[in-house]
């Protein structure tokens, strides 16, 4: 994933000495944005078609970022991100708060479903419920904030085991859809679906879903959910790896 910067300007000569700091470094910015978390390198010509900027410019950039190991060249020429752009992550990973971060996707999960939303995490052999936004209708599936639920029952629970490797079916299957649909698995009255949410480095984070009374939320009215469901985890996931919204 990355950002297409406008062309860059062909001359600096009327900015300011601030303003050409603010504008080397917005550029320098874009270098290290110009890389996705698929790109293990990147050739001169590609990060000067990615940014915008001239390769001489990029060149320049490119070697400034080396001297503080955001970034390294490799014998082949290419460039890849370095130790410090990796240890930025690493930070950001540790100190984001995760409340932050998901309450406000699964607010716009629940308004657009009008059902309740839930962030689920592994924790060895259980899923825990991490966030949730209750649905606005009065009858509802209710699960409180911290509850320790089973992984094998249930939609969040068979997505965080079907992401985390588990081997056979129905997990074969949930990896290949990229989604679950659970009716009345867990509590024979709900029904669910859910799908994973990743981090940095594409490492699973957790799991999201919509989840209510199996009267309401039958498999055919899942299936219309799917779509809302997918777009929620992956602009989660965007978020968590960091990555600029459009």
């Amino acid at each position: 994933m990355f950002h297409t910067m406008n062309a860059e300007k062909p001359s600096d000569a009327d900015e300011s000495p601030a303003e050409e700091g603010v504008v080397a470094v917005r550029r320098a910015m874009s270098i290290l944005a110009a890389f996705g978390v698929e790109d293990t390198h990147l050739s001169l010509a590609e990060l000067s078609r990615r940014t915008g900027f001239h390769r001489s410019t990029v060149l320049r950039l490119a070697r400034t970022l080396a001297m503080d190991d955001y970034l390294a060249q490799r014998p082949d020429g290419t460039w890849r991100l370095a130790r410090a752009a990796g240890w930025l992550g690493a930070c950001y990973q540790a100190t984001f708060n995760i409340a932050e971060i998901v309450q406000p996707v699964l607010r716009d999960v629940s308004a657009t479903t009008g059902e309740s939303a839930t962030f689920y995490v592994r924790e060895g052999k259980q899923r825990i419920c991490m966030a949730r936004v209750e649905g606005p209708k009065s009858i509802r599936h209710h699960v409180r904030i911290g509850a320790a639920l089973p992984l094998e029952l249930g939609s969040p629970g068979r997505v965080l085991l079907a992401f985390s490797g588990e081997p056979g079916e129905p997990y074969e299957s949930v990896r290949r859809a990229g989604y679950m649909i659970s009716l009345g698995e867990r509590d024979a009255e709900v029904s669910s679906i859910s799908a994973p949410v990743y981090g940095i480095n594409w490492t699973l984070q957790g799991a999201i879903c919509i989840s209510g009374p199996i009267s309401r939320l039958t498999e055919s009215v899942l299936l219309e959910l799917k779509e809302p469901i997918l777009t929620a985890a992956s602009r989660l996931s965007r978020s968590m790896m960091g990555v600029r919204q459009a």
